[in-house]
């Protein structure tokens, strides 16, 4: 049962699939500022959750992903077509992480909205909010092989190429923003009795 139906403290899933580690950051970020808020959070890695886990049984679901080589992870895209009924019933949210969010005009960072747009018409989910979050440049964390690679695409796009540093581009009042307005979906109606 939900803890809209039962009068205690909405329940939410985040569930989300990362690459390096940056969404695995901006999803426990989210926890935080939904538990601040006063909400109960089950935080899932969409790669490794528990079989059993009935995403019906939460008041609200927010699903994150990354994106590396033009997709969004595949578990990440499992988990919703598996759950997209639920999902389109519930209020639910999607974040996406890539570091073209992060480049500098509009125009460059459209294609980050793209991806989201493409992510959805492919599983056919129609969450009730979305955002596009920068990512981070993990240099330390890449192997050679990537890291050049990196590199080169950053050096490409005006990026940051000092390989012997990381980079994050996240605007974390974004993020906690976007999960407060996402909390205030499960609120319950005004002039409810309870």
């Amino acid at each position: 049962m939900s803890g809209l139906d039962n009068g205690s403290e909405p329940t939410i899933l985040v569930c989300y699939g990362s690459s390096e580690g940056q969404t695995a950051t901006v999803a426990r970020r989210m926890r935080t500022a939904l538990e601040n808020e006063g909400h109960r959070v089950t935080l899932v890695d969409a790669a490794a959750h528990p079989a059993d886990l009935e995403v019906g049984s939460f008041d609200g679901v927010i699903v994150g992903a990354s994106i590396h080589g033009g997709s969004h992870q595949r578990p990440v895209t499992e988990f919703v077509r598996t759950n997209v009924d639920v999902l389109n019933r519930a209020p639910s949210a999607f974040f996406s992480v890539s570091l073209t969010a992060a480049r500098e005009t509009p125009a460059q960072r459209a294609p980050a909205r793209g991806y989201i747009e493409e992510f959805l018409e492919t599983t056919g989910w129609d969450p009730d909010a979305t955002l596009v979050v920068a990512g981070a440049l993990k240099y330390s964390q890449y192997g050679r092989l990537k890291r050049l690679l990196m590199r080169f695409l950053a050096g490409r796009s005006s990026g940051d190429t000092d390989t012997s540093r990381d980079y994050e581009y996240t605007d974390w009042e974004d993020v906690e923003s976007f999960a407060r307005e996402f909390a205030t979906l499960l609120e319950p109606p005004t002039g409810s009795t309870g």
